[in-house]
C-alpha cells in the first residue's frame, strides 16, 4: 500500500491505520480469558501459557479449552468456546495455523473482543502462510476484534489490577515502568531473564510477532496512555509506515506529557530499493529511512538491545535534565577522566560551579581534592566527605545532573555511601547516575542502589551516555517550532510537464525538462537555454553573459566524467568553440549518446555547493536528503535525511546535522551563507515529492548557496520518473 502524504496545498489526502484506532483494553485489561490449546502436556505451550496467568495469579476468570481433557491444571476445561457459560473478553489462541481462523471466528461468536495468536506458520513461512494470516486478520475485522500477533510469545501486563501474564515466558518479569514492544519472541525471553538479575521492572511486555492487525502504534499510543509506563523500549525490524509513523509518535514523545521512546534496529544492510542513477539513490538506504523516521519522530536510537536498559532505567526513575551542565564526583581520577570525554561527546557539558559551591567543597574536602568539575574526593573518602561533596554539587543552580562514580578502596565505607544517594537526589529534582565500579566488593551497594530506583552502571562512560540520551530527549520536547515557510507552487505547470514526459515515454528528465519543473515550484533556477547550433549558443551568452555549457543527452548522465562541460564561457567566440568541442568530444567518447543540443546557463555567483535529492520508497514514501554536493558527494557521504513532508524545524535540522554546516555558517571568520534561503529550497524540495508520487529520484546537484541575503542557484539537476512506483 502507497501512503500519498500531504505536502504543500496541491494534495490533500491523508490515510489513517485502522490499527491505530482500536482500543486494546481486551488485550491488556480483560476480565475472563480463555486459552484455547490449553494443555497438561509437559513441555507444551498450551500449557506454559495457561500455568503462566494461573500462577501469575490474573484477577479475572481463566477458561481453558481443549477437546479431550476435563481440567487443565485443575481448572475444569471446555471442548470450545461455545461451551464456556460465561463472558469471554480475551481468547488466546495455541492451535495449528489451518485451524487458527475457525477458532476466531467463534471467537467473534462468543463476543470476544480481544485475541492473541500464539500459533506460528503464518506469513514467515510463505504464500500459503500468508493467506492463513489473511484469512485470520479478515475473521478479526468482521467481528471488530484486535488482534496481536500471530507467531508471537504473547502478552504481559503486571499491572496488580489485572496480573495478566498471556505468555509462555519461562520467567515473570517484575512490576517497574518500562513498556516493552519487540517483533522477536525469542528475544523476548532473553531480555526478560537479563531484567530479572538487573533488577528491571516493565509496566507493560508485548511480542507483536507477525504484526497482521496490531502493530506499534497502535501499541505505542496505548503506552503512552497507560499511567504504569514511563519509558518504552522497542526493538524493530521493519515499520509498515512512514509519514504517519511519525506524525502520531511526535505526539508521544513531544510535549510536556511526552513518554521518551527508545529503539534498536536490526538489520543494519541496506533494503534492496530503488535505481541507484542520483546520487540520493545510492546513498539512500534501509538505515537513512530508519534514522530518519527515529529522528523526525522524537525516538532516541540505541545502538545496542544492552544500551536499551542503560537508557530506559534512567528515563524511568529518573528527572529529565533541564539543561545539558552536568557535574561529575569521583573518588578516582581516572574514571572521572573517562566521564567527561564521554560526557563531551554525547552533547553535554561539564557545569561551571558557583563561588558558593567551591567555597563549600573546599571546606568540606582535603587540599589534595579537586573542587572544580570534575570533583575528586580522593581515594580515601569517607561517607561524610562524599555526602558533603554531593549535597553541595546538586544545591548549585548552574548544574543540571550528576555522575556519581565510586571505586572500591580499601578505607571505602561503599554500602553506607551508597545510602546517602536516592535521598538527597529525589530532594533535588535533578537526575543522578551511579556508576559504583566492580562486581564483587561493590555488589551490595549496587543492589541497594537498583532496590531504592536509582540507575546504576558498571562503568562511568555507559552512565555518561545514557545522562546524554536524556538531555537529548529533553532538548527534543522544549525544541522550539520555526514559523513556516510560506510557498506557493505552481502545481499544475509541474503536473503538465511530468505528465507530457511519461506520454513521451519519458523517465529520465534532465536538466532542460527539470529545471522548468524546478522553477513550477519557486526554485532558484538561472536563465538558460537549449541550443542546438553554435550561433545558438553564441547569442544566449550575449543575452546572459558569462556561462556554463553542457551536453543534453538522455544516455550522458555523469556529463563532466564524458567532457560534456564547459564552465567560464564569456563571449560568442569562445562559445562556438566550446559549443563544438563538447558535441565532438561527447561523440568520440560516447559515440552511442542521442545529442539534443548544448544547454547554455548563466554562470553562478560563487558560494558554497550542496545537494539536495530525492528517493522514493513503496512503504514508506518520499526520502529527502541534503548535504556537501558537487563531486565530493559521494566521497565524504555527508549527508542528512528526513521523510516528506517536512516542516521548517526539519529543514533547519537537516543543515545543521552535516559536517559541512561550519561551511555554511561562517567558520573561521569566513562569510556566512544563505542559509534562510537553503531552508525554503528543502521545504519546496519537500512539497515537489510530496505532490508528484511519479518522481522517483531527483538530484540537484550542486545547489550553489550564495553569501548571506544573496540566495541560492541551481546549477544542475537531474529526474527519473517512475509511473509504478505509484500503483
Amino acid at each position: 500500500m502507497i501512503i500519498r502524504e500531504q505536502g504543500s496545498e496541491c494534495v490533500e489526502n491523508d490515510v489513517t491505520s485502522g490499527a491505530i484506532a482500536k482500543s486494546l483494553k481486551a488485550i491488556f485489561e480483560p476480565s475472563s480469558v480463555a486459552v484455547v490449546g490449553a494443555s497438561q502436556r509437559e513441555g507444551s505451550v498450551g500449557k506454559a501459557v495457561f500455568k503462566n496467568l494461573l500462577d501469575g495469579e490474573f484477577t479475572g476468570v481463566l477458561y481453558p479449552v481443549n477437546v479431550k481433557a476435563k481440567s487443565v491444571c485443575g481448572v475444569k476445561a471446555y471442548p470450545k468456546l461455545a461451551d464456556i457459560d460465561g463472558d469471554v473478553d480475551l481468547v488466546v489462541i495455541i492451535v495449528p495455523a489451518p485451524m487458527s481462523a475457525g477458532v476466531v471466528r467463534e471467537a467473534g461468536e462468543k463476543g470476544a473482543r480481544g485475541v492473541i495468536v500464539i500459533s506460528a506458520g503464518f506469513r514467515e513461512v510463505g504464500r500459503e502462510g500468508l493467506a492463513l494470516e489473511e484469512e485470520l486478520t479478515a475473521v478479526c475485522h468482521e467481528y471488530k476484534m484486535s488482534l496481536v500477533g500471530p507467531n508471537c510469545l504473547g502478552v504481559i501486563n503486571t499491572d496488580p489490577v489485572y496480573n495478566l501474564n498471556a505468555s509462555f515466558a519461562r520467567r515473570p518479569p517484575l512490576p517497574g515502568h518500562i513498556g516493552f514492544i519487540s517483533q522477536s519472541g525469542a528475544l523476548c525471553t532473553a531480555v526478560l531473564d537479563y531484567a530479572a538479575r538487573k533488577n528491571i521492572g516493565f509496566s507493560k511486555f508485548i511480542s507483536v510477532g507477525n504484526k497482521a492487525d496490531i502493530d506499534e502504534l497502535a501499541l505505542l499510543r496505548y503506552l503512552h496512555n497507560d499511567p504504569q509506563t514511563k519509558v518504552i523500549m522497542m526493538y524493530v525490524e521493519d515499520l509498515r509506515h512512514g509519514f504517519k509513523f511519525i506524525e502520531t509518535v511526535r505526539e508521544i514523545t513531544g510535549g510536556e506529557n511526552s513518554t521518551p521512546i527508545i529503539a534498536v534496529k536490526s538489520g543494519r544492510t541496506a533494503a534492496g530499493a530503488a535505481a541507484v542513477s542520483s546520487h540520493t539513490g545510492s546513498l539512500a538506504g534501509s538505515e537513512a529511512i530508519y534514522d530518519a523516521i527515529f529522528h523526525q519522530s522524537g525516538i532516541y536510537r540505541a545502538q545496542a538491545i544492552s544500551h536499551l536498559f542503560d537508557y530506559a532505567i534512567a528515563f524511568a526513575s529518573q528527572p529529565l535534565p533541564k539543561s545539558n551542565r552536568m557535574a561529575i564526583i569521583t573518588n578516582a581520577g581516572g574514571p572521572g577522566i573517562i566521564a567527561t570525554d564521554i560526557t563531551m561527546n554525547v552533547g553535554l557539558t561539564l557545569a561551571k560551579f558557583s563561588t558558593d559551591t567551591e567555597e563549600a567543597l573546599a571546606s568540606a574536602l582535603p587540599p589534595t581534592a579537586n573542587i572544580h568539575n570534575p570533583v575528586d574526593v580522593i581515594g580515601d573518602a569517607g561517607v561524610e566527605r562524599y555526602r558533603a561533596a554531593f549535597d553541595a554539587v546538586l544545591r548549585d543552580e548552574n548544574v543540571d545532573g550528576v555522575i556519581f562514580i565510586l571505586t572500591p578502596q580499601s578505607m571505602t565505607d561503599i554500602y553506607a555511601t551508597a545510602q546517602i544517594i536516592p535521598d538527597l537526589a529525589r530532594k533535588s529534582g535533578k537526575p543522578v547516575l551511579t556508576s559504583f565500579m566492580g562486581e564483587v566488593d561493590v555488589r551490595q551497594a549496587i543492589d541497594f542502589l537498583e532496590e531504592n530506583h536509582m540507575p546504576h552502571y558498571h562503568f562511568p562512560e555507559i552512565a555518561a551516555r545514557a545522562m546524554g540520551a536524556m538531555y537529548m530527549h529533553s532538548k527534543w520536547i522544549r525544541r522550539q517550532h520555526l514559523t513556516e515557510i510560506d510557498v506557493k507552487p505552481d502545481c499544475d505547470l509541474a503536473r503538465e510537464l511530468i505528465t507530457e514526459a511519461l506520454q513521451k515515454g519519458k523517465t529520465y528528465l534532465g536538466e532542460v525538462e527539470g529545471n522548468q519543473i524546478l522553477a513550477a515550484y519557486g526554485f532558484p533556477v538561472l536563465p538558460a537555454k537549449l541550443t542546438t547550433s553554435p550561433a545558438e549558443a553564441a547569442a544566449a551568452v550575449e543575452e546572459f553573459g558569462t556561462a556554463v555549457f553542457k551536453i543534453v543527452s538522455p544516455q550522458v548522465v555523469h556529463k563532466s566524467d564524458l567532457g560534456g562541460v564547459k564552465v567560464g564561457v564569456k563571449d560568442s567566440v569562445e562559445a562556438v568553440a566550446a559549443f563544438n568541442d563538447i558535441v565532438n568530444t561527447i561523440k568520440e567518447n560516447a559515440p552511442d549518446a542521442d545529442i539534443e543540443g548544448v544547454y547554455v546557463q548563466q554562470m553562478a555567483p560563487k558560494g558554497v555547493e550542496v545537494i539536495l535529492g530525492i528517493n522514493r520508497y513503496k512503504t514508506f514514501g518520499p526520502l529527502l536528503m541534503f548535504g556537501l554536493g558537487g563531486i565530493f558527494v559521494e566521497i565524504f557521504k555527508d549527508v542528512s535525511f528526513r521523510l516528506a513532508p517536512i516542516r521548517h524545524n526539519a529543514a533547519r535540522a537537516m543543515i545543521r546535522s552535516t559536517k559541512a554546516y561550519p561551511m555554511l555558517s561562517g567558520a573561521r571568520g569566513s562569510e556566512p551563507c544563505d542559509t534562510d534561503e537553503l531552508e525554503r529550497c528543502l521545504t519546496l524540495l519537500s512539497n515537489l515529492a510530496t505532490d508528484n508520487p511519479e518522481i522517483a529520484e531527483l538530484d540537484i546537484n550542486p545547489l550553489i548557496v550564495h553569501p548571506e541575503g544573496q540566495g541560492c542557484s541551481v546549477a544542475d539537476c537531474r529526474i527519473l520518473l517512475d509511473l509504478e512506483r505509484v500503483k
